[in-house]
């Protein structure tokens, strides 16, 4: 029974840290592509799911909610994907002038294949241009794997905004609902780059590369506020110069010789000490030939004379005594710059994660969704503080993870729009695919590795 509620505990707590960062790296994707007045159709909570919880926001436009799946999120922000805009503008042309078409009627009076109709449906779609008509007459429905046979027009105000638009206002005269037909009054390409204006395409490189950055710069930002104020609210352990025994390890030489915690040394041998670092000097001589020796404590008001008995001619690394403690609390100043160092050490070690010298050596330090759930499960048993401070951790690695330039993290994007601005050329969606199938077989290759080291770690070892 017991092993049942750990196991339970565990997978509780590891959905609900993994959870609320993912929320925290979406809503930052979220809140930048809405502040740019890009169309953001769904956010939710947990992997692409056709059965979910959500509600969709009348001011604008997005569906919210949560999906079963709960080991990751989405946001669906229009216009990510590439699109073949001289198609998409006769399409959308079309099924403006119709306000309701079968895609096979769209193929048919612009001459063009069926099978390009439909991709430009579907991306228009995406952009929430146009959207799927399910007709139950013909037994189709919302939840189905395939599109419908026809498509129509979005419901319109009287400047052309839909729904996810900034400062729509479907209460003034000229609005069309979806299914009606209306008239543009622009051409067809005008049309598109209207639409286009609404989307992650629409806008400049630097303003994709705010959208792209917003997720990982968020989650490492609450990391970096979290862990500043639990350094100033927790205090960091630094070790007392003091000579004064800290605790003392079980089995060891010291616990033998009768040393106990509180014991303040003031001799080795003959060799008197008042640091902690003249103790360890004072040990370093005994420790390294294998020599008794004697040691002379304060115990309360009492001295004391205890001999530690080492093996014979054997060198020793410690008799295995540590020092007392003391907790330091920072400053609002020094707090930040421990965790810009703490930072930079998290940085440093993801980077390390694409280098093929050190790839390894990083994967069997890295663990995966099972171990973090472990971890997850431990710290909320020790308590809110320590758990909080784990799931900082946590969101700090997954930002400059996701900083990576690899397809299909945040990073890799940014590295197609700069090699797109750079180029001065669009790269074809075969060519991001290729790429993006390298990342995954890269990413594939690192959940395998982290998750076998933690089946290890923490099932069979």
């Amino acid at each position: 029974m017991s092993a049942i509620v750990g196991f339970v505990s565990t997978v509780f707590w590891g959905v609900i840290v993994l959870s609320v960062l993912v929320f925290i790296h979406e809503a930052g994707h979220y809140v930048a592509a809405r502040a740019f007045g890009v169309r953001v159709t769904e956010f939710m909570l947990g992997l692409p799911c056709r059965r979910n919880l959500s509600f969709k926001s009348r001011k604008v436009g997005t569906r919210f909610g949560v999906t079963p799946l709960l080991l990751g999120g989405y946001n669906r922000i229009s216009g990510m994907e590439p699109i073949d805009e001289g198609v998409a503008a006769k399409v959308l042309y079309c099924v403006q002038r119709h306000g309701r078409v079968e895609s096979a009627k769209v193929s048919e009076e612009l001459g063009i294949a069926e099978e390009e109709v439909l991709s430009a449906l579907a991306s228009l779609s995406e952009w929430a241009s146009v959207r799927p008509f399910y007709n139950p007459e013909l037994g189709e429905e919302p939840n189905q794997k395939t599109y419908p046979a026809a498509f129509e027009t979005v419901a319109r105000d009287a400047a052309f905004l839909t729904e996810f638009d900034q400062g729509h206002d479907f209460s003034a005269a000229g609005a069309t609902k979806a299914g009606e037909a209306r008239d543009p009054g622009c051409s067809a390409e005008e049309l598109l780059s209207r639409e286009r204006a609404h989307t992650y395409l629409g806008l400049g490189f630097f303003r994709r590369l705010v959208v792209l950055l917003a997720g990982p710069l968020v989650n490492i930002a609450f990391a970096f506020i979290v862990v500043t104020v639990g350094f100033m609210a927790t205090g960091i352990p630094v070790a007392s110069s003091e000579p004064v025994i800290g605790s003392v390890v079980e089995g060891s030489y010291a616990q033998a010789s009768g040393i106990e915690a509180g014991d303040r040394v003031v001799k080795v041998g003959d060799v008197d000490v008042a640091t902690w670092d003249e103790l360890s000097a004072a040990l370093s001589p005994y420790l390294a030939d294998g020599v008794d020796f004697q040691i002379t404590v304060n115990r309360g008001d009492s001295e004391l004379y205890l001999t530690v008995d080492l093996p014979d001619g054997e060198a020793s690394d410690r008799i295995g005594i540590t020092s007392q403690t003391a907790v330091y609390r920072p400053n609002p100043v020094q707090a930040a710059g421990l965790t810009v160092r703490y930072a930079q050490m998290a940085g440093s070690f993801v980077v390390k994660l694409v280098m093929p010298q050190t790839t390894m050596e990083v994967l069997n330090q890295s663990t995966s969704v099972v171990g973090i759930s472990v971890m997850a499960s431990e710290a909320a048993n020790s308590g809110p503080a320590d758990l909080v401070m784990l799931a900082a951790s946590i969101s700090m690695s997954l930002g400059f993870m996701n900083l990576l330039p690899i397809p299909p993290l945040d990073g890799g994007k940014i590295l197609i729009e700069a090699i797109q601005a750079v180029s001065r050329k669009k790269l074809s969606a075969k060519a991001q695919n290729y790429i993006s199938y390298v990342g995954l077989a890269f990413f594939l290759f690192v959940f395998v590795v982290v998750l076998k080291n933690d089946i290890f770690r923490f099932v069979i070892g």
